[in-house]
C-alpha cells in the first residue's frame, strides 16, 4: 500500500543548463587569443559556498531534524510491504505486537485495494454510469475511512518500529529490495534536504552577494556569447575561404584529369604503333622459324636412322648379356645350394656350442656365488691391511716427529752449552784485562 501511495507522487525534475560544446579548431584558437575568462577561479567558487558550516539557530536545526526524521520514516514505510511478505522470517525479531500491527496493516491495505478495484470497475462499466450521486458519495466516504485507517495503521506501526531498534535496523538492512518509486522519492527528499541545508546556512547578506555575483556572471556570459557569435562569423568566413580554396583545387584536379585523359589517348596510339611493329616482327620471325623447322626435320631424319642402327646394335648386346645373366643365375643357384648345406652344418655346430655355453654359464653362476663370499672376505682383509697400514704410517710419522724434536732439542742444548761456555770465557778475559790496567795505573803514579 505504501508503494501505491508513493507511486502517485510525481517527482519534480530540476532543469539543469546544457553544457556548451567545445568549439572547432579556429574558434578554439580565437578563444585562446581573446581576453575573456572562460572558467571561474577558486575565489569565484568559494563565493558560491555558504559562509557557515553548521546551523546556529534552533529553528533551522528543527527544520532539518524534521526533514531527516521524515526521510528515515519514509525509508521504513517503503519497506513495510517487504516485511509483510516475509513475516515468518522476521517474526522473532519483530515480536508479537509489531507482527500483529503489520498483519492489521496488510488487512487494511487489502481492503483499500479491493475498494479501489471496485470503483475502477464501476467507472469502466457503462451500465453503472447512470447511478445516483448518493452511491458515489457513500463510496467516497467509505474510501476516506479506509484511507484514514491506513494512515493511522502506518503511524502506529512506525511508533512500534521506533520503539524496537533491533527490528528497525533489521528492516533497514534490506534497502536493496525497495521499489523504484520509493527509492526515487527518498533520493529527491535527500536532495531537497541538502538544498534546504545549504539555504539555511546562507545568510540574507550572503544571499544578496551571491545573487549580485550571479548577475555579474550572467552579464559576463552574455558578453561571452556576443564574442562567441563574432567568432562564429569569423569561423564562417574562414569556412567560406576554405570552400573557395577547395573549389580551386577541384578545378586544378579537373584540369589534371583532362591532361591524364589526353595522355591515355597518346599512350593508346603508341600501343597501337607498337602492336603493328610487333606483328611485322612476328611475320619475319615466322619465316625464319619455318626455315629452322625444315632444317630441324632434316636433322631429325638423320637422327632417326642413327637411332635404328643403335637399337639393332643394342639388341645384339642385350642378347649376349642375357646369356651371361643365365649363366650367372645358374652359378648363383649352385652357390645357394652349397650355402644351405654349409649353414646346416654350422647350425648343428651352433646348437652344440649353445649347450656347452649353458653348462659353462651354470658353472659361472656357481663360481660367482663362491667369488661373492671370497670377495667379502677379501674386502675385510684389505680393510684390515689398510687400517694396519694407517696405524703403521701414523706410528712412523709420530717417530719421525719425535726424532725431529729430539734433534732440535739436542741442537738447542748444544747451542746453549756453547753460548754458556763462550760467556764464561769472555768474563775471564774481562777480569784479566781489568787487573792489568790497574797495575799499569799504579806504575804511572
Amino acid at each position: 500500500m505504501a508503494s501505491d501511495i508513493l507511486s502517485t507522487t510525481q517527482p519534480v525534475m530540476l532543469s539543469s543548463p546544457q553544457p556548451l560544446q567545445s568549439p572547432p579548431g579556429n574558434v578554439g584558437r580565437l578563444l585562446k587569443l581573446s581576453p575573456i575568462k572562460m572558467l571561474p577561479n577558486i575565489d569565484s567558487l568559494k563565493m558560491l559556498e555558504p559562509g557557515r558550516k553548521k546551523l546556529t539557530s534552533i529553528e533551522t536545526q528543527r527544520v532539518v531534524a524534521v526533514l531527516d526524521e521524515t526521510i528515515k520514516k519514509l525509508e521504513l514505510v517503503s519497506l513495510f510491504q517487504h516485511a509483510i511478505e516475509n513475516l515468518d522470517r522476521y517474526s522473532v525479531i519483530f515480536g508479537s505486537e509489531l507482527t500483529g500491527a503489520l498483519r492489521e496493516h496488510k488487512r487494511l491495505q487489502d481492503n483499500m485495494q479491493r475498494h479501489l478495484q471496485r470503483m475502477k470497475s464501476r467507472e469502466d462499466d457503462t451500465s453503472f454510469q447512470s447511478e445516483t450521486t448518493n452511491m458515489a458519495e457513500n463510496a467516497d466516504v467509505h474510501f476516506g475511512a479506509l484511507r484514514q485507517g491506513v494512515q493511522s495503521s502506518v503511524r502506529s506501526t512506525l511508533r512500534l518500529f521506533l520503539a524496537n531498534p533491533t527490528a528497525c535496523q533489521a528492516l533497514r538492512s534490506e534497502g536493496n529490495v525497495r521499489d523504484q518509486s520509493s527509492q526515487t522519492l527518498i533520493h529527491f527528499l535527500s536532495e531537497l534536504r541538502a538544498f534546504l541545508y545549504e539555504m539555511l546556512l546562507t545568510s540574507p547578506l550572503e544571499q544578496n552577494e551571491r545573487m549580485h555575483y550571479l548577475q555579474e556572471i550572467t552579464l559576463r556570459d552574455h558578453k561571452n556569447r556576443a564574442v562567441l557569435l563574432a567568432l562564429e562569423e569569423e569561423l564562417n568566413a574562414a569556412i567560406l575561404d576554405r570552400d573557395t580554396e577547395i573549389a580551386k583545387k577541384n578545378e586544378s584536379i579537373r584540369q589534371l584529369k583532362i591532361n591524364l585523359h589526353q595522355l591515355e589517348k597518346i599512350s593508346e596510339n603508341q600501343v597501337k604503333r607498337t602492336m603493328q611493329e610487333a606483328e611485322v616482327q612476328q611475320k619475319s620471325d615466322c619465316r625464319a622459324s619455318e626455315g629452322k623447322i625444315a632444317k630441324l626435320q632434316q636433322d631429325l631424319q638423320q637422327l632417326r636412322s642413327q637411332l635404328n642402327a643403335t637399337i639393332a646394335e643394342n639388341r645384339e648386346i642385350e642378347l649376349s648379356l642375357r646369356k651371361k645373366k643365365y649363366k650367372v643365375e645358374t652359378e648363383i643357384e649352385n652357390w645357394i645350394q652349397k650355402y644351405d648345406g654349409d649353414m646346416g652344418e654350422k647350425q648343428a655346430e651352433l646348437e652344440e656350442l649353445e649347450g656347452m655355453y649353458e653348462e659353462e654359464k651354470a658353472q659361472l653362476a656357481e663360481l660367482k656365488e663362491k667369488l661373492a663370499v671370497l670377495e667379502v672376505e677379501y674386502v675385510q682383509i684389505i680393510e684390515e691391511r689398510r687400517l694396519a697400514q694407517l696405524r703403521k704410517e701414523e706410528e712412523e710419522k709420530e717417530l719421525a716427529s719425535m726424532t725431529r724434536a729430539a734433534i732440535v732439542i739436542q741442537a738447542h742444548w748444544r747451542g746453549y752449552r756453547v753460548r754458556h761456555s763462550m760467556k764464561s770465557k769472555k768474563k775471564k778475559k774481562k777480569g784479566k784485562g781489568a787487573g792489568g790496567k790497574g797495575k799499569a795505573k799504579k806504575g804511572k803514579k
